[in-house]
């Protein structure tokens, strides 16, 4: 009895596991059966208290995108259109049909994203940065879901110095670890957690990333 239970168990184990497979392989597959060459990037949703943070994150998704080999239009060219189409908020531009947008500029798909949460916390002698997004592209001609994907980066200064272990030691280190998260929440590490998030979510492929696009500057090798 023992034996066949262990049996069954592993059996359910194999299933599982090969559904979740081929759930990613039919995830992939419609991206692929889509075969977007061109890529339109929406102004990004910003529901963190940061008011700069659809900006800042725009500006760091067209190179990653160029480099996985698919067309992307001019961020600033885009907005200018989309407001002249009366689409100048952003959460006007996300309910708006993806056909719609894609039509005015004829690209194959496009994406959308949402800031999720962009703030660094203050705590004792410390202060933790977090940047959470979410991604979705989207069939330029029939608005269905090609891939998805959410991504949160934590980034916490250390300060690696012990102190010497004597009294004024401790309290030089405790002084640098105050400072140095002092200056983590005065100048909080946006950008470099944004581009950390950005590769995380369009590089892992197969995975959760996007597949090569047609203009990929080399042949990828899997």
């Amino acid at each position: 009895m023992k034996r066949i239970s262990l049996l069954l168990f592993l059996l359910t184990l194999l299933t599982l596991s090969g559904c979740a497979h081929r759930a990613e392989l039919n995830k992939q597959e419609k991206f692929l059966s889509a075969s977007p060459r061109s890529i339109l990037i929406v102004p990004v949703v910003n529901d963190s208290v940061d008011i700069t943070a659809a900006d800042y994150m725009l500006s760091t998704l067209t190179i990653p995108l160029a480099e996985r080999g698919y067309y992307v239009f001019p961020i600033n060219a885009v907005k200018r259109v989309l407001e002249d189409d009366g689409l100048a908020d952003s959460s006007l531009v996300h309910s708006a049909p993806t056909s719609k947008l894609a039509n005015l500029f004829g690209a194959d798909a496009v994406l959308y994203i949402v800031v999720e949460q962009w703030d660094a916390k203050y705590m004792f002698l410390t202060t933790t940065t977090t940047v959470a997004l979410s991604y979705q592209i989207r069939d330029g001609k029939t608005n269905d879901v090609l891939w998805e994907n959410k991504v949160k980066m934590v980034y916490q200064p250390n300060d690696s110095g012990s102190g010497g272990g004597t009294p004024a030691g401790l309290l030089a280190s405790l002084i640098v670890k105050a400072a140095v998260a002092a200056m983590e929440k005065a100048a909080p590490n946006y950008m470099p957690l944004a581009h950390q998030a950005n590769a995380k979510a369009f590089l892992h492929y197969p995975g959760e990333g996007i597949p090569f696009g047609p203009y990929a500057p080399v042949e990828p090798k899997n």
